[in-house]
């Protein structure tokens, strides 16, 4: 598979999908440990992708989001940006909203598949 067809495969699958450097448990910079806290404090489940362990998506996201560095949100297939404005929005309590809103969302899209 393509590394673009795969980027649009986990965005298509994950409604909230942050790439970031190492895990939210054992993030490898201190950006990604932060946009990962900001995250994990929602309070609702993520999928995230490791660009260290995946550099064929670490070469093509930045070109694909025209955005140069990471962590990286996205949320519903669109880009919500990097770790400075997670952190400004989670202070805002935009974040969490956002974040709620569309975890809720998929909960009832998948209630309703089952």
């Amino acid at each position: 598979m393509e590394t673009i067809e795969k980027i649009k495969q986990q965005l298509a699958e994950n409604p909230i999908i942050l790439y970031m450097k190492g895990s939210p448990k054992l993030p490898s910079c201190g950006f990604s440990a932060q946009a990962s806290q900001a995250l994990m404090s929602c309070g609702e489940p993520f999928a995230y992708v490791d660009i260290l362990q995946n550099p064929d998506i670490r070469a093509e996201l930045p070109k694909f989001a025209n955005w140069p560095t990471f962590p990286q949100l996205w949320v519903e297939g669109e880009l919500v940006g990097g770790c400075d404005i997670m952190i400004e929005m989670f202070q805002a309590g935009e974040l969490q909203t956002l974040i709620k809103e569309v975890a809720a969302k998929h909960k009832d899209d998948a209630a309703a598949a089952e």
